[in-house]
């Protein structure tokens, strides 16, 4: 039996962030090195149901454009307010001061992860 095959330079197992950003970069460092994604899901972002805070950081060194380019970060987020809860009823509101910087969404989004896989596929494709 003799099957089709395709060859490629690069071989990335899953259509997550991580792996579309990685096919992004690849792209990005050589326009001559040949990138496949693979996804099992039967689309891009199938499989990505969460909703996240998004720190854009890591998304500002890949494509410092994307805002231009239309990235779905669209709700920058307002406000943080942590509660430590008493019981079932009851909590109580941690002033900002103790809480840990790394719990302060200052610059963050409320995104789709789901949404932003589907737009990172079509900067990886482009």
């Amino acid at each position: 039996m003799e099957r089709e095959f395709m060859e490629f330079d690069v071989v990335i197992v899953g259509a997550g962030p991580s792996g579309l950003a990685a096919a992004c970069k690849l792209r990005q460092l050589s326009e001559d090195i040949s990138v496949c994604v693979v996804e099992k899901g039967s689309e891009v972002g199938a499989h990505i149901l969460s909703g996240a805070v998004f720190e854009p950081r890591a998304l500002n060194e890949l494509m410092p454009n994307w805002n231009e380019l239309g990235a779905p970060l669209n709700t920058p987020v307002k406000r943080d307010e942590i509660h430590l809860f008493k019981n079932a009823n009851s909590s109580q509101v941690i002033p900002n001061m103790f809480v840990p910087k790394t719990m302060h969404n200052d610059g963050n989004y409320i995104i789709s992860l789901g949404n932003l896989c589907r737009w990172l596929a079509e900067q990886a494709e482009g």
